[in-house]
């Protein structure tokens, strides 16, 4: 048998262009589905690398069960706030936090600890991260696994973040 691959992890925050990619050119559009797309979101949550959910997806699919994983780092969402109703586990965390024990999950994160086979959503500031992050999670098996492609930037257009 092969040996088992070692998930990858990240573990320095290095400047905003490297870690997050490019800024979007003003009036470029975050994602390719237009207001008619949302009801496509719930079928498109799933492993096979489709393109990632708009901001009307995203609010959709939070009416639902959806874990929305956060994937910034602690300092960005203490500063900057976060979309309501999601949890904040740096990408750096990511891998480690998806194969600890239900019970130490529930007490780090205060949450249910996904399955591999739950809905969950990967955001980050601007779509780099919470990628990465989709594809972490593929890896290790999960399969109902989504990333909201505008990230906090895009949110912020439409609604205020949640403060602490």
């Amino acid at each position: 048998t092969r040996p088992k691959a070692t998930p990858p992890t990240l573990s320095n925050l290095t400047d905003r262009e490297t870690y997050c990619g490019p800024r979007r050119r003003p009036g470029a559009a975050a994602s390719r589905h237009g207001p008619g797309a949302a009801g496509v979101a719930s079928r498109r949550l799933c492993a096979g690398g489709a393109p990632g959910l708009s901001y009307q997806e995203l609010k959709d699919l939070k009416k639902t069960s959806v874990l929305h994983i956060d994937v910034r780092e602690r300092w960005e969402v203490d500063r900057f706030g976060k979309i309501p109703a999601s949890i904040n586990i740096p990408l750096g965390e990511l891998v480690e936090a998806l194969q600890m024990d239900p019970m130490e999950f529930k007490e780090q994160y205060n949450q249910k600890m996904p399955s591999k086979s739950d809905p969950v959503v990967f955001s980050c500031l601007a779509g780099t991260r919470s990628k990465q992050a989709l594809s972490f999670a593929m890896s290790l098996g999960f399969s109902r696994v989504q990333q909201y492609a505008g990230g906090f930037e895009d949110w912020v257009k439409h609604e205020p973040p949640e403060k602490k």
